[in-house]
């Protein structure tokens, strides 16, 4: 048994099946199928049921599931405690789309100034998908919303909070979003992912009915699809950090404002605690929204 074997192992876990496994150790299938065999005849039993599928853990899988994760931990911080990686190396992060264009990469630059040895790794998805990979230990950290339930094992650390905004076209002259929904199309968010779900959660409570044009999987697009003038859009105010927006307007979503809160995630006994410390200071010194800003543009709207 070795520590690629056990990798590979959750791999599987984590992606739901061998193949897309094989993708991700960047391994042939039959070279996964040949990692996930040795390690079963090392262990002396069948970790997946391979009559279904896609392939499930078998209760004793469940058991050296738990174990890999707490072997590769310790190795990965016993590497880090000889070849002094807590302030150097390769930190792997995770952020939500609309963090990891603008508010994480200005982060990032000002940490490389504390350290600079640090290199970085940095994956961009879904809540869960990132918190997931914290927990096999793919990723040192997350930057995720506080809209899911965080895993067992792991601890989310509060940076900032921001807005829910309504967003328009500059030259409508709406001011309410029940106003905007009887006259305006809806340029909707990803349906299916979290952020969405609150959104939809306060217009139902709202009593308010929407006409959708389109469902659009990325912020970027859905801010697009508003400048263009399709229509008018729900998003949070990281989605506009960066960008030219002389074309938009927008107002506080809610009745009272929305509010997101954005943190990171991480195994509470951390070999990067330190270098994460200081990364949460400088995304709460990033992260908060200035009012001049916000106000200036919703008197403008």
């Amino acid at each position: 048994m070795d520590t690629r074997q056990l990798e590979t192992f959750l791999a599987i876990i984590q992606r739901g099946g061998f193949a897309a496994a094989a993708k991700e150790v960047n391994l042939t299938a039959s070279a996964v199928s040949q990692q996930i065999s040795a390690l079963e005849t090392d262990l002396g039993t069948a970790l997946f049921d391979r009559s279904r599928r896609p392939p499930a853990l078998t209760t004793k899988g469940r058991e050296v599931q738990a174990a890999a994760r707490s072997i590769l931990r310790i190795v990965a911080d016993t590497k880090a405690a000889i070849e002094g990686e807590d302030v150097g190396g390769t930190l792997a992060l995770g952020a939500l789309r609309t963090c990891g264009t603008n508010i994480l990469p200005q982060a990032l630059s000002q940490l490389k100034d504390s350290y600079p040895d640090l290199r970085f790794r940095l994956a961009i998805g879904q809540s869960e998908d990132l918190m997931a990979d914290v927990v096999s230990g793919q990723l040192d950290a997350a930057l995720v919303a506080d809209n899911v339930a965080v895993p067992p094992g792991l601890q989310w650390t509060l940076v900032f909070t921001e807005p829910l905004v309504i967003l328009l076209p500059c030259g409508y002259p709406g001011k309410n979003l029940e106003e905007l929904a009887r006259d305006m199309p809806f340029v909707r968010y990803g349906i299916r992912v979290p952020l969405a779900r609150q959104i939809d959660t306060e217009i139902a409570r709202l009593g308010i009915t929407v006409q959708q044009v389109m469902s659009v999987n990325t912020m970027s697009a859905v801010v697009g699809c508003v400048q263009a003038g399709l229509g008018f859009a729900i998003v949070p105010y990281a989605a506009l950090r960066g960008l030219q927006t002389s074309s938009l307007k927008w107002f506080p979503f809610g009745a009272t404002p929305i509010h997101r809160g954005l943190g990171i995630v991480q195994h509470p006994e951390s070999r990067r605690a330190k270098v994460l410390k200081r990364l949460s200071e400088l995304l709460q010194l990033g992260g908060n929204v200035t009012d001049d800003r916000e106000h200036r543009h919703h008197d403008d709207a």
